[in-house]
């Protein structure tokens, strides 16, 4: 998430009173998380183990519940709870806006595009050409829809990530600040649930097809022409590249990369990135030749039990 306009690090030490180390014009440009953080951007952390990889990331501010020695051209945030002072900044840049209307006056929506009865379209919302968005969609602010895009009755797009932190009181849910986008030519069937990012985009790339009742998590980036059946469930922060093939009831867990050409059947449950063009089957998901040859020797233990069985008999 970037800002409208520059900031010091003084004034967003100011927005969440805290200590900070560095000069205090030091530029502020967003905030992101781990895995999409660029420089000028502030990334938290409130964990020893995780200290080095957020120091050592492309952010230029640490959001940090410790005093620690600051690298060379960074600045640090000192705050006795990062999680929560991350969602103040939130709150601050990405405020909830209430719509007062079924489509908000804020939307942009382009030529010869359908939008059919009880839909739901945010503020600030851009959605393209000649799409066709079906009843009871509901399209949360900031979502950018390309052109030629089909969305079935049920679908939400923008839903908050499942992004939480185990408190003794509570879960607390680190809120979202990003974005959905869907590129050109894309199909989403009905009942899909496809929720924003956290700080950065939710992208559905040119060309791909997703059947009824999918789950994408936040973040998530689903490349150019990739084909998804029903009843699939795709966890957060996952990179499915180009071309991928997953077929229904698959679980995909949160933080690896599905390779180019890569190919899930049915009611596999993927735990690791995947190689290019290689199938994967099973739970946990191995490679498909591998784990079909598996099944097949546990077809035979019945009969190589009974062969056994018949020469103690003997």
């Amino acid at each position: 998430m970037k800002f409208p306009k520059p900031y010091t690090l003084q004034e967003i030490a100011g927005l969440i009173d805290c200590a900070f180390v560095g000069d205090k014009d030091f530029p502020v440009l967003g905030m992101n998380e781990i895995h999409v953080v660029e420089s000028g951007d502030i990334v938290f952390v409130d964990h020893p183990k995780y200290y080095d990889k957020a120091l050592n990331s492309a952010a230029t501010v640490v959001l940090i519940n410790k005093e620690v020695d600051c690298p060379k051209g960074k600045a640090l945030l000192i705050s006795d709870d990062p999680f929560r002072d991350f969602n103040t900044l939130t709150r601050h840049f990405k405020p909830f806006k209430p719509s007062s209307s079924a489509i908000s006056e804020t939307a942009r929506i382009g030529k010869n595009t359908i939008i059919q009865p009880n839909c739901f379209i945010g503020n600030n919302v851009v959605i393209g050409e000649d799409c066709i968005i079906h009843s009871n969609v509901s399209i949360y602010d900031d979502t950018i829809i390309g052109d030629n895009v089909t969305i079935h009755a049920g679908t939400v797009l923008g839903a908050s990530g499942f992004y939480y932190k185990n408190r003794p009181e509570a879960y607390d849910q680190l809120l979202s600040g990003g974005r959905v986008i869907i590129e050109n030519d894309v199909h989403i069937g009905a009942a899909c649930t496809i929720d924003k990012g956290v700080t950065g985009d939710t992208t559905i790339g040119e060309g791909s097809k997703l059947d009824n009742q999918i789950q994408v998590g936040h973040d998530t980036v689903i490349g150019k022409k990739c084909l998804i059946a029903s009843q699939t469930g795709i966890a957060g922060c996952v990179v499915i590249e180009d071309q991928v093939t997953i077929w229904g009831q698959v679980g995909v867990k949160s933080g690896i990369t599905l390779a180019q050409g890569t190919v899930l059947y049915a009611q596999s449950g993927l735990g690791h990135s995947t190689e290019q063009n290689k199938a994967y089957f099973g739970s946990p998901a191995g490679e498909a030749r591998e784990m079909f040859k598996q099944l097949a020797y546990i077809k035979e233990i019945p009969n190589i039990m009974k062969h056994l069985k018949s020469q103690d008999n003997n």
